[in-house]
């Protein structure tokens, strides 16, 4: 029992780390198709991707998605693309934030003649 018990603890705290960096990746996927579908309407304003997803961070967030930034790279005048980095918490000690990056892109609306 003195052996098998450790292990469990081992394996309890892995499942809950690996939970924390999913729920991670799920902040940051939620942000960026916010932030996405806020800079691909007609005519949205340069940074209102950026401004989306950083409100929707710090809205959902907490302290689940540390250090996190948003970035629009890769966008061009038919698509956006917005970006969303940052480290999920750590539970085991010395192990640093797990790294976590999502994007999302979709094509921007324009008017165009037939």
């Amino acid at each position: 029992m003195a052996i098998v018990f450790p292990l469990i603890l081992l394996v309890t705290v892995a499942v809950v780390q690996a939970s924390m960096w999913v729920y991670a990746r799920n902040i940051a996927l939620t942000a960026a198709r916010e932030g996405v579908a806020a800079a691909r309407t007609y005519q949205a304003p340069e940074g209102a991707g950026v401004a989306r997803a950083t409100e929707t961070l710090g809205r959902i967030a907490g302290d689940s998605l540390a250090g996190s930034t948003v970035s629009t790279t890769g966008s061009s005048a038919t698509e956006v693309r917005v970006t969303v980095t940052g480290q999920a918490l750590s539970l085991i000690p010395g192990l640093s934030g797990l790294s976590v990056s999502q994007s999302a892109s979709a094509p921007r609306e324009r008017w165009t003649t037939p």
